[in-house]
């Protein structure tokens, strides 16, 4: 799925979780727009991935995580385009503050059985049940110019 000149752009996922429930946040404004998703972004070249994803939950939800749990690293391949979005998921359930919404952000809380994957990204049905059992992964998805997966590989695997 890669091809010779491509480079990964560092992004960060993060899932806030709470007993049975995780928190999403309805994406307001720009790319994945009208979409559940994570709290996550970019990662700044003045910080660690782990700082960034810390940073992006304060500013989507309005909580301060205290603890991160590395599940997966996915790449995100769009047809055309020669840039990889390379992702690292976090899991925490240490956080303080309750989510507020944002800007970018609206969150709410579902329970882990209703989870509105007929409005998150496609490639959310294969990795969040992998989440969703406490295992971690890592996966190469290729989407194509409309939002559908063309391709895909995701792995299973004992540590991050």
């Amino acid at each position: 799925m890669e091809s010779k000149n491509t480079r990964n752009k560092l992004f960060t996922l993060c899932l806030v979780c709470q007993n049975s429930k995780v928190l999403l946040g309805m994406k307001k404004r720009g790319f994945g727009v009208e979409k559940w998703n994570g709290f996550g972004g970019k990662v700044l070249p003045i910080e660690t991935i782990e700082e960034a994803a810390i940073r992006e939950v304060r500013e989507e939800a309005g909580i301060v995580v205290n603890n991160l749990v590395k599940i997966g690293i996915l790449e995100f391949e769009f047809k055309n385009n020669p840039e990889i979005l390379e992702v690292h998921i976090f899991q925490t359930d240490n956080f303080s503050g309750e989510p507020i919404e944002s800007e970018e952000m609206r969150p709410q809380w579902f329970d882990i059985n209703e989870m509105p994957f007929s409005k998150m990204w496609q490639d959310d049905t294969f990795w969040f049940p992998l989440f969703l059992s406490e295992k971690k992964f890592v996966g190469k998805f290729l989407y194509d110019n409309s939002d559908n997966i063309i391709n895909h590989k995701l792995t299973v695997v004992e540590r991050i």
